[in-house]
């Protein structure tokens, strides 16, 4: 009936409209500032890629614009017991091909996902803790845990839900060309151009209601200039990471309207700790390889993070479009200790950490991080070089597209690694697994603890977070956890984005926490 309607429209409304304008006006055209590195939604857990993945594909629970668990793929589930987890599954969903969609295709999703070749960043960290699948009807099925495990429904928020029949023997190469990109979503693959663009097309059988978008087209902006030039032409409709020299700018102008929230998202830096003696790129001021690691002592670790003055950062490079971070998420939060403040700029007593950890005259080392990812990424690095110049270190900056550093960083080659990280489930408990727990891929933990950082106290306190259904108390272990952390400067946190988007007249972006840029999110201005 919807499809018969918005063809009667249509054709209605070509009586009134030349062709030129019929053509585009169910047309809209968003511009991105990161590449998305795969459409395969398994490979690469990277917040533009899992930003795109919703529009194709779906997880069982979704999340809203501020982060709450809402039905996707499944109507509901519950806890049956502290190790066991039953989802009933939304019925009459098919795939973008016609095919019916079944708790068959979770079993293959979940099979799937710890088996990506060369996956940068693995979502096996979301399905580690499932040790049993039980599929009760083709609408039921029944998860079984090694131990209580309370962030199973935001866990299972963050894996695309693909399809058996064309996934069974596809590569991440078969999601790419579009072959294997089968979903359930709003959107239908038609077109991706590695970082040039992604075109997709209205699904008119969508579960959920059609869109108001017959095509999309998202075009990977890099260039802040290129985007904001972008919107100005009419090039595209929306922009998202709008420069923060430009907002002044457009919020002037009555043509565009602009829309901002603050993120999820920490700036943070990694310190790699994976070798007590060679650290890559960090030196003595000859150039000679140090005898040891310095960032192997959390002396080292404290001064380089007392050094760097966060809220000059904020006001003057980020231009008050940033909060200085004292722990991996805002304080409003779950999980987050009111205890944690950032770090105060403090020159002269890291100057004093150095000399007590035996670098009385400091040393060299390269900052390593994205010119493409993260608000003004680059001039952050820079920013930071110059704090440390203060304090005798002498820091050089080297950055680079996020599809080179990401892999580079995974590997190790760096030992200060400017990144960010959006906890998907909002509470900072999953922020500590991933980032701070001892890496061991088979049980997900630590999966992007790229520094190698290990406390088997803030490990143990993790895991029993992870294991307590009470609220209250599992907030409380997660506050004590990140407190050890921060003490321990496990990581460096400098800053939380806000995030902004920019949109030409007629149009209304819904923004979100999670800094997802959604097709979904845009509508017609009313």
């Amino acid at each position: 009936m919807l499809r018969f309607l918005r063809l009667a429209l249509a054709a209605l409304a070509v009586l009134a409209l030349p062709a030129a304008t019929l053509a585009k006006e169910r047309e809209v055209s968003i511009g991105l500032q990161a590449a998305i590195t795969s459409m395969d939604p398994h490979y690469h857990n990277l917040s533009p890629n899992n930003s795109m993945m919703l529009h194709v594909f779906e997880p069982l629970i979704k999340r809203d614009a501020n982060q709450k668990l809402v039905p996707g793929l499944a109507t509901s589930w519950k806890a049956v017991d502290d190790l066991t987890w039953e989802f009933k599954l939304r019925k009459n969903v098919r795939f973008h091909d016609g095919s019916p969609f079944s708790a068959e295709d979770v079993v293959f999703t979940l099979k799937r996902v710890p088996n990506v070749p060369n996956s940068p960043s693995s979502f096996a960290t979301f399905t580690k803790p499932i040790v049993d699948v039980k599929v009760v009807d083709p609408h039921t099925i029944v998860f079984k845990t090694a131990t209580a495990h309370v962030l199973l429904p935001s866990d299972l928020a963050s894996v695309m839900i693909v399809s058996k029949l064309h996934g069974e023997k596809a590569a991440t190469e078969d999601y790419n060309s579009g072959k294997a990109a089968i979903g359930t979503g709003p959107y239908k693959f038609a077109e991706y151009v590695p970082n040039q663009r992604v075109v997709l097309k209205a699904n008119y059988g969508y579960w959920g209601g059609e869109e108001p978008w017959d095509k999309v087209t998202f075009k990977i902006l890099t260039n802040a200039a290129a985007r904001v030039a972008a919107l100005l032409s009419g090039d595209v409709q929306m922009i998202e990471t709008v420069p923060t020299a430009d907002i002044g700018k457009l919020s002037s102008d009555k043509r565009f309207s602009l829309v901002d929230k603050v993120s999820n998202r920490v700036i943070y830096v990694h310190l790699n700790q994976r070798s007590d003696t060679a650290a890559p790129f960090i030196t003595g001021k000859d150039g000679k390889p140090l005898a040891k690691n310095p960032l192997k002592d959390p002396r080292v670790r404290k001064a380089l993070s007392i050094a760097i003055n966060r809220d000059a950062i904020a006001d003057r490079v980020m231009e008050k479009r940033a909060v200085p971070a004292g722990q991996l998420l805002p304080d409003f939060f779950f999980g987050t200790s009111k205890k944690l403040k950032p770090a105060k700029y403090d020159p002269e007593g890291a100057k004093k950490l150095l000399a007590e950890a035996g670098y009385p005259s400091g040393f060299a080392m390269t900052i390593h991080g994205t010119n493409n990812r993260y608000i003004n990424d680059d001039k952050v690095a820079q920013a930071v070089a110059q704090f440390y110049s203060r304090i005798g270190i002498d820091a050089k900056v080297e950055t680079m597209p996020a599809s080179v550093y990401f892999t580079r960083a995974t590997k190790g080659d760096f030992s200060y690694m400017q990144l960010g990280w959006g906890t998907e489930s909002g509470e900072q408990g999953s922020s500590l697994r991933s980032l701070l727990a001892t890496y061991d891929a088979a049980k997900g933990m630590g999966v992007t603890n790229r520094a190698r950082y290990s406390n088997p106290e803030l490990d143990a306190l993790i895991t029993q977070a992870m294991s307590t259904i009470d609220d209250k108390k599992r907030e409380g272990l997660i506050q004590k956890a990140a407190e050890i952390a921060m003490a321990d400067t496990a990581l460096i946190p400098i800053h939380y984005e806000v995030s902004t988007w920019a949109t030409a007249r007629g149009f209304a972006y819904q923004a979100r926490t999670d800094q997802y840029t959604l097709a979904t999110g845009l509508k017609p201005a009313k």
